[in-house]
């Protein structure tokens, strides 16, 4: 996750090459151009204005033959090159038209790899506080049977050191992070994978600096032949989207998004806190993937949005499940830090005991009920930084939003896909109806049917 920029290689000095002297160059990685990257043109005076100091981009008229196809046995170009094999296949197995390697070759760069992360427990069924009912096992139930395994966090791992080699041919001084649910602690164990692209720890201009990084990076993507469809989203954070044919993950791919690293170690922390998160948070992402409402493509919820709900609500309880973990250690959320400090200050952070013991059932229902009856949409902020309900502002960021969810960070509104009054009273209406249900039935199947339940894709 937090990759060795420099991957063993000498520092990186700027160069001023001809282009004939690239074309002849049999290893490109340490070539560089003052001007910056434009489609095949290297112009000194790009629109962009390249503002990355040494961390400027390899210009290659046409990337080497061997990129993107498996090595043969004379081809003696790279050191870093590895041969591709699909997973759990025979080395001598021939792979068709995609080559991906083996498990084992996709050797982790020399970093602070998972190991280093603070640990999420993989809880047996019976070892949950306030288990003890049917709905309270349900709900543990579909946890254990869907939470992220270690084997698949480390396939999405090895995926990135793979895709950080290639990038670096490009940006040789980058770092690319593992962020969202597959980090956090809430995936599944089919969870899509986020990435994120780090140039610089300084804002970057999304519309256009990001896009025109990430139109390079997709043009690289197509010639790697272990990587399908990937796709330029422009959207207010633009991405590429792709697919891993190695590992069948499907990923997201950022650039300078810095605040998703850190929200990423803010909610790792609270997922390690207090054993009962993990399990309400899946179960309720679960519940509003089926119902529709957890999808900000069509303007509803994102899946971090509703993390953060579910955080509030344990917050904000009489006897609150959790606290506010950036008010109990701003030293260890400072948004200031240097990001490759992020993910080891939440080591520094003990196990909250709460002398909340309801069980997970309980704090199911009441979650539907205080979002179906107690929450006040209209005037209204949802704040874990501040663990409380904070007055809705006539800034632009909350001015006439139907649903207002703090980002912990930047403070901006994590649920601003909800635009239109139609799908706000959508949502509105299932908050309520399960609700209803539950508290009646107490029965997980009546809000989630058992086969949506036994589903383990989705984020």
């Amino acid at each position: 996750m937090f990759p060795n920029s420099n991957l063993g290689r000498p520092p990186f000095s700027p160069a001023v090459l001809s282009q004939q002297q690239i074309i002849n160059a049999h290893n490109f990685r340490n070539a560089t151009l003052s001007g910056t990257i434009v489609t095949g043109v290297v112009s000194p005076q790009s629109p962009y204005g390249w503002p990355f100091s040494n961390l400027c981009p390899v210009f290659s008229p046409a990337l080497p033959s061997n990129l993107g196809r498996k090595r043969r046995s004379d081809d003696q170009s790279s050191p870093y090159e590895v041969k591709r094999q699909r997973f759990q296949s025979p080395p001598t197995q021939a792979t068709g038209r995609s080559v991906p390697f083996l498990v084992d070759h996709r050797n982790s760069v020399p970093s602070p790899g998972i190991s280093s992360l603070l640990p999420l427990t993989d809880y047996p069924q019976n070892s949950l506080k306030g288990t003890g009912d049917k709905l309270s096992q349900q709900i543990l139930d579909l946890f254990c049977n869907c939470q992220q395994q270690t084997i698949d966090l480390e396939k999405k791992d090895l995926c990135r050191t793979q895709i950080q080699r290639e990038i670096q041919r490009l940006f040789p001084q980058t770092r690319l992070y593992l962020v969202g649910s597959s980090l956090n602690g809430f995936g599944t164990r089919y969870s899509d994978a986020d990435l994120c692209l780090v140039l610089k720890e300084m804002p970057m201009n999304q519309r256009s600096e990001a896009c025109h990084i990430l139109g390079l990076i997709q043009q690289l993507f197509y010639r790697l032949s272990y990587i399908d469809r990937p796709q330029l989203i422009r959207a207010k954070v633009p991405i590429v989207k792709f697919r891993d044919k190695v590992s069948g993950v499907e990923f997201d791919l950022n650039v300078n998004n810095v605040v998703g690293i850190r929200n990423t170690f803010l909610l790792r922390s609270y997922a390690s806190t207090e054993s009962r998160v993990r399990p309400l948070v899946l179960v309720v992402k679960k519940w509003a993937h089926y119902h529709g409402i957890n999808d900000a493509s069509r303007g509803t919820l994102n899946s971090y949005s509703l993390v953060l709900m579910v955080l509030h609500y344990l917050q904000t309880l009489p006897e609150p499940v959790i606290p506010s973990l950036q008010k109990e250690y701003p030293e260890c959320f400072e948004p200031t830090m240097q990001l490759q400090f992020v993910h080891r200050r939440g080591c520094n952070i003990s196990p909250y005991s709460s002398l909340n013991n309801s069980n997970l059932g309980d704090l199911l229902v009441g979650f539907l009920r205080y979002y179906a009856t107690e929450f006040d949409w209209s005037n209204s902020i949802i704040s874990i930084r501040e663990a409380k309900v904070i007055p809705k502002t006539n800034e632009m960021e909350w001015k006439n939003k139907y649903i207002c969810v703090e980002e912990p960070y930047d403070r901006t509104n994590t649920a601003r896909a909800v635009h239109e009054k139609c799908k706000f009273d959508m949502i509105k209406k299932e908050f309520v109806q399960s609700w209803h249900k539950l508290k009646e039935k107490r029965d997980l199947f009546s809000i989630l049917p058992e086969a949506a339940a036994t589903e383990c894709r989705g984020r």
